[in-house]
């Protein structure tokens, strides 16, 4: 494991029982993951299935490859998985699993920009109504289970303000100052109805933190990447290129692809939200940046400049215009997290990629991707 200890935690390192040891309630109560076959749940579920805690994975499934995930965990882990099938609209199927739960972390989402833009009614259904209904139902428990919120970057809108100097591959801020990354004080700016709807959900859980007490936390996450993640031009980019790549397909960069993101592997993710349980006293009410920082920043060029390394050939690539709501340079100072919880991400960004780039191609070399990953993970029992 890469987590380091945060205060008040004892050892050298987190498990998911040591932070888990430290819920309210009797010790066999599962943990709820809403969204949970997303490739951000399959990792968290994993983890918690792997020391031993049973898991509610609600999902409606509905995002492209993610029901393989669910196969994947059900085969791993047997009873230890509890699937919930559910629409996270769903009230009261979502009370019935928030009821048995000794913790929430709230995954489920309308992910991306270009959908909301398209469905703006239905990204605002589930994004911000849903995470309401997800407070409600926690609300409304004798004994609140502490939840963990994923929201996002584009909170921060599109930088307008930061200065950018361009080089060969990559953009940087002008004013040094800036380098160490977005605090968690700048003020909120939202784009997109996706970042409004994620703003909204965002703004709500920090609010029933402060007016209800609910052990409640906020992370606005980077980009996370890593195994699992069934990566389009639209979300996940990093798993998109390295899939799109080995198919010989053409990537379309949008924008100057001089973008910079600070890029964060899904183990140290889950290394997170697991300190987040354990110093939940410290988190509690508070949103926290949550990347990879200044040392996994990189720009899209970088990233399939390293994808050649890896294939041997550089990627057929194409140019698109700006997307809306789409941030020239980001980079998460993570540094209130670290304060909190001791944590700092342990993976850097060329060998999570390198990870990533080794899951997917398994043992089935000459297969496309998308069959390579389907083939690989079991059928559910």
């Amino acid at each position: 494991m890469s987590c380091r200890a945060g205060a008040g935690l004892s050892g050298t390192d987190l498990s998911a029982g040591a932070a888990l040891a430290r819920l309210p309630g009797p010790p066999d109560r599962p943990v709820l993951i809403t969204g949970g076959a997303g490739f951000v749940g399959t990792n968290l579920a994993d983890r918690l299935a792997r020391e031993g805690r049973r898991v509610i994975v609600l999902d409606d499934l509905s995002r492209p490859g993610v029901e393989r995930n669910l196969a994947w965990l059900r085969a791993m882990h047997g009873d230890r998985i509890l699937p919930e099938l559910a629409d996270i609209r769903d009230g009261e199927r979502l009370g019935r699993a928030v009821a048995r739960s000794a913790a929430v972390f709230h995954l489920a989402a309308q992910v991306a920009v270009t959908t909301s833009l398209r469905d703006p009614v239905h990204d605002f259904e589930v994004n911000a109504c849903g995470t309401l209904r997800v407070l409600e139902a926690v609300r409304a428990q004798p004994e609140p289970p502490p939840l963990v919120f994923s929201s996002t970057n584009k909170v921060y809108g599109a930088l307008p303000d930061l200065e950018l100097v361009e080089e060969a591959d990559r953009c940087r801020p002008a004013d040094p100052g800036h380098a160490g990354g977005v605090r968690e004080d700048r003020p909120l700016d939202f784009h997109s109805p996706y970042g409004c709807s994620k703003g909204a959900a965002d703004q709500y859980v920090l609010d029933y933190a402060r007016s209800y007490g609910l052990p409640a936390t906020v992370f606005r996450m980077s980009c996370i990447y890593g195994p699992h993640q069934f990566g389009t031009e639209d979300q996940g980019w990093v798993a998109h290129f390295l899939i799109a790549a080995a198919e010989g397909r053409t990537i379309t960069l949008f924008g100057t692809g001089r973008q910079v993101r600070d890029i964060l592997h899904a183990d140290d993710l889950v290394d997170a939200f697991l300190l987040a349980l354990g110093n939940r006293d410290a988190v509690s009410g508070r949103a926290f940046n949550i990347g990879g920082g200044p040392a996994n920043a990189v720009s899209l060029r970088e990233v399939l400049e390293q994808i050649a390394g890896l294939d041997g050939r550089l990627p057929a690539v194409e140019y698109g215009p700006w997307r809306t709501g789409d941030q020239p340079w980001y980079v998460a100072d993570i540094s209130r997290f670290r304060q909190a919880t001791g944590w700092t991400p342990g993976i850097a960004a060329a060998d999570g990629i390198a990870r990533l780039h080794r899951w997917l191609h398994g043992e089935r070399p000459g297969l496309p991707l998308v069959e390579v990953v389907a083939r690989s993970l079991p059928a559910a029992q």
